[in-house]
């Protein structure tokens, strides 16, 4: 693994990854399938906020999952201190618990979380969802249907996609996906494994109007066609709506390569698992 990919370690050294939960079984269970994932992974897990707080003091860590509640303090609180004392620039914070979505809903995991993982998906999956930040170059092929009208943003973006070996069909509007998707359908395809489109476009339709037409009109859940929305608007309410539409996360902007393609290739994940469980 490069530098460039690696956070907190150094180049070349074991991940380093800080577990945060108060039961025994869950630790066990994240520890289990985390090494499954990531042979080379280091470890540290802990019961309370108080554990975590003394080995922060004493080591570097690559990443840092943490319950939402925890016996001695909020899982969010936790959080907040690791950004505010912590020396390294950036540290993947992600939230582990089973009610993550009613509080994604509700935009209350707050600024010091990077991302989510949901208990309801299974540990398995969270296993490739950490592998996802550890060691992203792992991977994962796919078609990405990219919806974005700035030419600069796209270019640079279609590159960090195929850069993770991605395939990725460009749009420049909602009305030209449609396009594409119906075409697609027509055949007795989707036209895409997953979207990724910006909420903001030119023409009529919004990014927000193509979560709701795919959900819709064509009737694809979020397993069957995953849907991630870009957005530079933090009003809590703007987010929300777009939740409800059916899009399955959000991309706050400026993107950051890595939480992008984290996001990307665990939904392709998740998708061809529900996929493989259906036809099986």
């Amino acid at each position: 693994m490069g530098a460039g990919n690696r956070i907190g370690s150094a180049a070349g050294a074991a991940p380093r990854i800080l577990l945060v939960d108060g039961s025994k079984v869950v630790r066990q269970l994240i520890s289990r399938v985390v090494k499954a994932e990531v042979p080379d992974v280091e470890i540290v897990a802990v019961a309370t906020g108080a554990e975590a707080q003394a080995e922060l003091q004493h080591g570097v860590f690559d990443f840092v999952t943490v319950a939402l509640r925890l016996s001695d303090m909020d899982g969010l609180e936790l959080a907040r201190y690791v950004r505010e004392s912590s020396p390294q620039i950036y540290m993947p914070i992600v939230v582990v618990s089973g009610d993550v979505e009613q509080r994604l809903h509700r935009r209350e995991l707050g600024e010091y979380v990077t991302d989510y993982f949901d208990k309801s998906m299974g540990f398995e999956a969270l296993g490739e969802f950490i592998r996802g930040y550890v060691s992203p170059e792992g991977g994962a092929d796919g078609e990405v249907l990219y919806v974005e009208d700035s030419r600069v943003v796209a270019l640079a973006t279609r590159r960090i996609m195929e850069k993770y070996g991605l395939t990725v069909h460009h749009v420049i509007s909602t009305e030209d996906a449609l396009v594409h998707l119906r075409a697609a359908q027509a055949k007795g395809e989707v036209g895409a494994d997953v979207v990724l489109t910006d909420v903001s476009l030119k023409g009529e339709l919004t990014g927000g109007d193509l979560v709701e037409r795919i959900r819709n009109e064509f009737g694809y859940g979020k397993g069957r066609l995953p849907t991630l929305v870009m957005t530079g608007d933090e009003n809590p309410a703007n987010q929300t709506a777009l939740l409800r539409a059916g899009a399955n996360d959000l991309v706050e902007k400026p993107v950051e390569e890595r939480l992008l393609i984290t996001k990307l290739l665990f939904q392709l994940r998740v998708a061809r698992h529900l996929r493989e469980r259906t036809e099986g």
